[in-house]
């Protein structure tokens, strides 16, 4: 049955259906607006859109893992800040003649996504429109942390990385051309793998900046640059190539690094910390804060687009 048959209420019910709801929670779905618990007095607010054909394409994935990804692209920028994710908002327009099943599996996508952190759905709203369009709202607690803000970086200190990047970028390019293998790169851009302790675990330990690399790890490194007025170098050999990316780089004339430097998606998380720290597992240290401004590869600018641009 279409989202048309069983009209806005009907599909809301079925979606809130198959929602849970934590304890942060102090009344979900149903009113006018939900209500969630903040025991720090301070919310971090976030909000990210994903358009069909822009954003994600649904001959590419199914339903459920365009959820989570949707989910993930928020949840990872409240982590970027050291915070705990606590609620997400969602808004959904939809064409009238999407199957209501579609829609209950982007909701138990969202819900996943969110259960996996300790948040919940807590509302939001649905319209038709010819566009598919997801729209997320993500709030979190800092637990008494100061937020870690894009501003922080000093020259000396490391730059280190949680998580992976490129993995997303080769699986666009992959099936883009019309591929559906490796499946570790496809399932990469399906389904993004946020390392999502490792946010509110770098506040802890003194990170000095902090950003969700969305749009590729040398673009969102320059916002660290521009906004604490320093200069970023990264190390190439840091990088390390898998087996997959490099097949697959080879057999479609792609240089690998463009990937894993300028890729984005997979919202790995990118900090800096003082000179002396030792950094925890699940980070590793990629390169230097310098003074100047700008970012480096290797002490060199790169070669190609640093990231992803809505606009270009």
């Amino acid at each position: 049955m279409s989202v048309a048959g069983v009209g806005e209420f009907g599909l809301i019910d079925r979606v809130t259906a198959r929602l849970s709801y934590g304890s942060t929670v102090l009344l979900g779905p149903g009113d006018d607006a939900a209500v969630v618990a903040a025991p720090d007095a301070r919310v971090v607010a976030s909000t990210d859109v994903l358009v069909d054909g822009r954003h994600f394409r649904r001959d590419w994935s199914g339903a459920y893992d365009i959820g989570r990804r949707a989910a993930a692209a928020n949840l990872a920028d409240v982590v970027a800040m050291g915070a705990d994710p606590t609620a997400l908002l969602v808004a959904l327009c939809v064409p009238a003649d999407v199957e209501t099943g579609w829609v209950e599996q982007l909701a138990d996508g969202l819900g996943a996504e969110s259960a996996g952190v300790g948040a919940s759905v807590v509302g939001g709203d649905m319209s038709a429109s010819p566009t598919l369009t997801i729209a997320v709202t993500a709030l979190g607690d800092l637990a008494g942390r100061a937020p870690v803000t894009r501003a922080g970086a000093r020259p000396g200190d490391l730059v280190a990385l949680a998580g992976r990047t490129g993995y997303a970028a080769a699986g666009f390019t992959v099936l883009s051309r019309g591929f559906r293998t490796p499946r570790l790169l496809v399932e990469a851009y399906r389904r993004p793998e946020v390392p999502y302790p490792a946010g509110p675990l770098a506040a802890r330990l003194g990170a000095t900046a902090m950003i969700d690399v969305s749009d590729g790890l040398l673009a969102d490194l320059g916002h660290v640059a521009k906004a604490s007025g320093v200069a970023v170098d990264i190390s190439r050999d840091a990088f390390e190539v898998p087996p997959q990316m490099r097949d697959a780089a080879q057999a479609l004339g792609v240089d690998p690094y463009a990937w894993l430097l300028a890729g984005g998606d997979d919202h790995a998380l990118a900090a800096t910390f003082a000179p002396a720290t030792v950094l925890p597992d699940g980070w590793r240290t990629i390169g230097r804060v310098a003074e100047g401004h700008g970012v480096t590869v290797d002490g060199q600018p790169f070669d190609g687009p640093a990231g992803w641009d809505h606009f270009r």
